[in-house]
C-alpha cells in the first residue's frame, strides 16, 4: 500500500506506466498529454485514485503522486509547480527518490516506445484481418 503523504512514494509500482520496464499500455498522445500536464499540475498514481460510474477521476485523501512520474521529470532536471511547492514546504525530498528504479530517461524515449507498440498492435490487428477464415 501506498504512503499516505500526497509526495512519499519513492519508487514507481510494478506496473506504472512510466516504467521502462513494462509493456506500453497508453498510447502514445497520452505520454505527451501527461507531460504538458505535468508543469502545472500532479499525476496521481493509479493504485490511489478513485472514479466514478462515467469513469470521472475524483480527488481522494489517500491519492498520491506517481514515483515514476517524479523519477522521470527528475532524469529530466524538470519539476512542476507542485512539486516546488511540496519541496518548499518539506512535503517532498527528490533526493529520496529511487532514481535506479527502471524509468524511463526522457518523456521523448516513453513516447517512441508507446509508438513503436501502436505499431506492433496496428501491424497485428491488420495480419489478423488479412488472415485467410478458415
Amino acid at each position: 500500500m501506498p504512503p499516505a503523504k500526497p509526495y512519499g512514494m519513492t519508487t514507481p509500482c510494478s506496473n506504472c506506466p512510466f516504467r521502462s520496464d513494462v509493456t506500453p499500455y497508453i498510447r502514445s498522445a497520452r505520454v505527451r498529454e501527461i507531460e504538458r500536464s505535468l508543469v502545472r499540475s500532479e499525476f496521481p498514481c493509479h493504485k490511489t485514485t478513485k472514479h466514478d460510474e462515467d469513469g470521472e477521476r475524483f480527488r481522494t485523501k489517500g491519492e498520491v503522486h506517481c514515483a515514476g512520474a517524479l523519477i522521470l521529470m527528475q532524469k529530466e532536471g524538470t519539476s512542476s509547480q507542485m512539486t516546488r511547492i511540496a519541496e518548499r514546504l518539506g512535503m517532498y525530498n527528490p533526493e529520496k527518490l529511487d532514481m535506479e528504479a527502471p524509468v524511463y530517461e526522457s518523456f521523448d524515449e516513453m513516447f517512441e516506445a508507446a509508438r513503436t507498440e501502436e505499431r506492433k498492435n496496428a501491424t497485428k490487428a491488420r495480419k489478423r484481418q488479412e488472415a485467410p477464415k478458415l
